[in-house]
């Protein structure tokens, strides 16, 4: 039988944690979000539901890892045999498999971003940026070749292994990605008018908070710690006994809300500072972003680190939506390598479609959306509301609750009331909220 991968450390399972946790959505998403929800109250929003919602979240996932020892497949059917909820695993396989096909397309394109950035070719006089994001995005060769090298790249390093490839990544991108992300935060800072971004930035106005900004809130903690599709049971099922679940999800969680804060810190001063709008939307990235860099000093270098943090970003996330699948399929000597390939290929030709959808597929339609629009609801606004909602009934109504404690309480001398408090979250507060973000997305409340 071959001998099961684990994290060679505590602080490698951390950090490849965070580095599937903090991705397009600390960096790309939540930024545009803040601007367009009101600045800091939705950044205190945001802290509060993450603490609240995601955290206990993320120790559920890890509890029914390491508590079962299997990846996500496997977990449930040995804590539920034989009952429906067996369904989680593979939702979340499925859930993975068509994130990861329209995930990499936007990966692409910031690989693709990254590359014209260092040859400098993004930033240009009188450059029209609107027009060179629709020539990269509307290319079905330039497309299709950055969803192809990015997931090389992803398949490289999963078919490395847990240690070798994993962790060793992780263990290079995160501290990186903090230290690039400083280095922008100092620039930032430094400009003219950047008092204003931050005064928007961490500022509260509740004044400008309406009931869908705190639904946003709500969906952004949610889906911010990379739980709902079973990766992080899969990730801490590589994980010993001496490690304290509780304090490692809390580092997680700390350390993906110091990411979106730098991410702030670093666009809104920059964006005030030349005048742009904050609520500019998911064009942000590609298209202002390079705009405002280019009245800067040395703007082509830190446009270049900037993309360079964000493809970081956007691996390190990836890299668990690929090993969740790959791990489903790890049975009976199976090879690594070979199975990240297989993977790899059929993830990239079921991204075609995805990455067609803004040139030769763009009059496709499927419900009123294209391909790559219709992929993402499915995958955001009813898959992973849907995993998420069934893991949290799980943990606090089917799993065997002596189990559940154990897990939690390992390791750490904690007080039963963290226990309790996080317990009683989960059966209740965590499950409700759930639901009402689940209605939301589907439009019932308006």
């Amino acid at each position: 039988m071959e001998k099961k991968e684990q994290w060679s450390s505590r602080l490698g399972f951390i950090l490849s944690s965070a580095g599937a946790a903090i991705g397009l959505g600390a960096i790309w998403k939540f930024p545009y979000v803040t601007g367009q929800s009101g600045g800091g109250a939705f950044l205190l929003l945001f802290i509060v539901f993450t603490l609240l919602i995601g955290l206990p979240m993320l120790i559920s996932e890890f509890i029914i890892g390491r508590g079962s020892g299997r990846e996500a497949v496997s977990a449930y059917k040995k804590l539920a045999p034989n009952s429906f909820w067996t369904i989680i695993g593979k939702l979340g396989v499925v859930g993975c498999f068509l994130l990861l096909s329209f995930y990499s397309v936007v990966g692409g394109w910031v690989l693709i971003y990254t590359v014209m950035a260092l040859g400098g070719q993004v930033i240009k006089s009188g450059a029209d940026y609107s027009n060179l994001f629709g020539h990269v995005t509307g290319s079905p060769s330039i497309t299709i070749a950055g969803l192809a090298v990015f997931l090389v790249i992803n398949v490289v390093v999963v078919a490395s292994g847990v240690q070798n490839g994993i962790e060793k990544a992780n263990k290079y991108m995160m501290p990186l990605l903090f230290l690039f992300f400083v280095v922008l935060v100092i620039r930032a800072l430094t400009l003219d008018g950047a008092m204003e971004g931050i005064r928007f930035f961490l500022q509260p106005d509740f004044s400008k908070i309406t009931s869908e900004a705190v639904l946003y809130a709500l969906g952004q903690s949610f889906f911010s710690l990379a739980v709902g599709f079973s990766c992080m049971v899969t990730y801490s099922s590589y994980l010993n006994k001496s490690v304290s679940l509780p304090t490692s999800a809390g580092s997680v969680a700390i350390m993906n809300i110091f990411v979106s804060v730098l991410a702030g810190l670093a666009i809104f001063p920059v964006v005030f500072a030349f005048g742009f709008e904050p609520a500019e939307g998911p064009g942000l990235l590609f298209i202002v972003l390079p705009s405002v860099f280019s009245h800067m000093p040395f703007g082509s270098l830190f446009l270049f680190i900037f993309l360079t943090l964000f493809l970081f970003a956007t691996l390190t996330s990836s890299f668990s939506l690929l090993e969740i699948i790959v791990a489903a399929f790890l049975k009976n000597g199976a090879s690594r390598r070979k199975i990240a390939a297989i993977a790899g290929t059929i993830v990239f030709f079921a991204g075609i479609p995805a990455a067609l959808s803004f040139s030769l597929l763009a009059d496709v339609q499927l419900f009123g959306k294209t391909v790559f629009d219709t992929t993402d609801y499915l995958v955001s606004n009813i898959l992973l509301p849907l995993g998420n909602l069934l893991i949290a009934l799980f943990i606090a109504w089917r799993m065997n609750r002596e189990l559940v404690k154990e897990e939690f309480m390992l390791s750490r001398r904690l007080s039963p009331g963290i226990y309790s408090t996080w317990y009683l979250l989960m059966r209740w507060f965590v499950p409700l909220t759930i639901i009402i973000v689940f209605i939301n997305t589907l439009g019932f409340l308006g």
